[in-house]
């Protein structure tokens, strides 16, 4: 099936292009066929007729996260009905029906610039003639987030990670969505065919708890202490935090305690639980080339040398830490990024890992995707 997704390089757009490469690696794991051809289309495609009409042939599903949001009003009022009406255009083109997910938001109602042109572009997709699913989202968190653009969570995990505290609205609440689940929840909307309007769940919570909640990881996390995982709105809201401390974040320095019989440190600390295991890698191999979607993992050498590689998910650049054993400092591995290890020394690495759940075979959250292309 062919899927393509616009806004691809938006925070929704890119987790629902890692997610759909997500079933394609599964797959291709198993020694089968992928199941998706998957279509990536930025703000300047709607500008090349040719580029649309090449993707919406055929095409029989797209994830419409494109548009307008921060903008001059005149810029806002129009853009959003001319993106929409630019890929219905090219479906009638190119006669295609395919199933639209449109990531409507909460302000559509709303008598403002930027909901009537929310409002617009949903008429005119609606229009199209295939399945249309109207998603109504809240507010958006998640990895890869900018801060200062219209993202409180990504504004305050930046403040928090510079110490600062930043200009709070002492009444305020917002309603937060992972991107992560909404890319779910639209990618779900087109295999089983639902139409309709569609309002996923979300956490209500007012910004002052938000911006404690944010500092108290980074406290904790400063100590080498995980938050208890077990609640999926804080391994979420955690893992973006976490996502923002990288490159520069990484490796952690440990506190060593040595004296004569040697040296005694702690690995880690919290997460409600989890698995520890220990590897051993001869000269030359590389373990992982893969990548999680939820999972929190550490990597720890504790004896010998090793490279460690991560590169987000769907990008070119590849971040390189060099890890030692004989001065043990742990590498997190950040969700929705690829990631190995490769031992560079002369004798056998061991190396600990860590992560905050239990293995299921069923669903491991592990999908194979080499870090070096």
């Amino acid at each position: 099936m062919k899927i393509v997704i616009t806004g691809a390089g938006g925070l929704v757009g890119w987790h629902s292009a890692v997610r759909v490469h997500a079933a394609n690696c599964a797959a291709r794991f198993k020694g089968a066929n992928a199941p998706y051809e998957l279509v990536l289309l930025d703000h300047a495609a709607f500008e090349d007729d040719a580029k649309l009409d090449a993707a919406l042939a055929g095409a029989g599903g797209v994830l419409h996260f494109a548009g307008v949001n921060r903008a001059p009003d005149p810029v806002v009022a129009a853009g959003n009905p001319a993106i929409a009406r630019r890929l219905a255009e090219a479906c009638a083109r190119t006669g295609s029906r395919p199933h639209v997910v449109y990531a409507n938001s909460t302000h559509a109602t709303s008598d403002t610039t930027y909901g009537r042109s929310k409002r617009i572009a949903g008429e005119i997709l609606a229009g199209i003639g295939g399945r249309y699913s109207d998603l109504v989202l809240p507010h958006i968190f998640g990895e890869g987030a900018r801060p200062r653009y219209n993202n409180v969570t990504a504004t305050f995990i930046e403040a928090v990670i510079a110490g600062q505290t930043p200009e709070i609205n002492l009444a305020g609440r917002v309603s937060l969505l992972h991107a992560g689940e909404a890319a779910q929840v639209a990618l779900e909307a087109m295999a089983q065919g639902r139409t309709g309007t569609i309002r996923p769940a979300a956490r209500d919570i007012t910004v002052t708890e938000l911006f404690e909640l944010l500092q108290g990881f980074h406290r904790d996390y400063g100590r080498n202490v995980y938050p208890d995982l077990g609640d999926p709105f804080t391994m979420t809201l955690f893992n973006t935090y976490r996502a923002a401390l990288y490159p520069g974040g990484f490796p952690r320095p440990l506190k060593l305690n040595t004296d004569a019989r040697g040296t005694l440190f702690e690995a880690v600390k919290g997460g409600g639980g989890g698995q520890t295991f220990v590897s051993t890698t001869k000269p030359g191999v590389t373990r992982g080339d893969h990548f999680h979607l939820n999972k929190v993992e550490r990597f720890l050498v504790v004896q010998g040398e090793a490279m460690i590689r991560i590169r987000k998910v769907l990008s070119e650049e590849v971040w390189e830490f060099p890890v030692s054993g004989s001065a043990p400092a742990p590498v997190d591995m950040p969700t929705l990024h690829t990631h190995s290890i490769e031992n560079v020394g002369q004798g056998e690495l061991l190396t600990l890992f860590w992560t905050h759940d239990l293995f299921d075979p069923a669903n491991p959250d592990t999908f194979a995707d080499k870090v070096l292309k």
